[in-house]
């Protein structure tokens, strides 16, 4: 059956809101990832003590973990039913966001764990002053680096999704 002048009219401002809905989503989620970790985070550092600041960073690092499975799962729905974009550029999107999912996943599951163990094992002197500091300073490199490649594939997928 065709669609008529009415129902073609009718399917464009759903579409228009799916587009939007879906740079809201990737909008949030980057920014997420901008303002925790080039804002919050050194703030934190720059004026508590190192051990609450790792605790705050801590909680709010689980925090956008979370936010970030959240937008992830959303867009991956909204990408499913996306009738406005090409299937290539669909694929692509998808691939994006698999990948920033990939390092929320890496970060949240993998890193963030050992180091809350590594600091609970340093005790109340804190890890810079225990025998697992090198062993922390790694992983802690490691997880910025996952953090930096999540925030700037976040970039591209907000760029991308207009």
């Amino acid at each position: 059956m065709k669609p008529t002048a009415a129902s073609a009219g009718a399917v464009r401002p759903l579409t228009g809101r799916l587009a939007g809905a879906r740079l809201l989503v990737a909008a949030l989620w980057a920014g997420s990832l901008w303002v925790l970790g080039y804002l919050a985070a050194p703030a934190a550092f720059a004026v508590l003590p190192s051990n609450l600041a790792g605790d705050l960073v801590a909680v709010l690092l689980t925090r956008q973990a979370w936010l970030a499975f959240s937008c992830a799962a959303l867009l991956l729905v909204l990408l499913r039913f996306a009738t406005d974009l090409e299937p290539p550029r669909r694929r692509f999107l998808h691939l994006l966001v698999l990948a920033m999912l990939a390092c929320a996943l890496v970060i949240h599951v993998g890193l963030q764990p050992a180091m809350a163990g590594l600091r609970e094992l340093a005790g109340p002197a804190g890890v810079r002053a225990s025998p697992y500091w090198t062993q922390f300073a790694v992983m802690h490199g490691a997880s910025q680096l996952f953090h930096l490649a999540e925030s700037l594939l976040g970039a591209f997928l907000v760029l991308k999704s207009r």
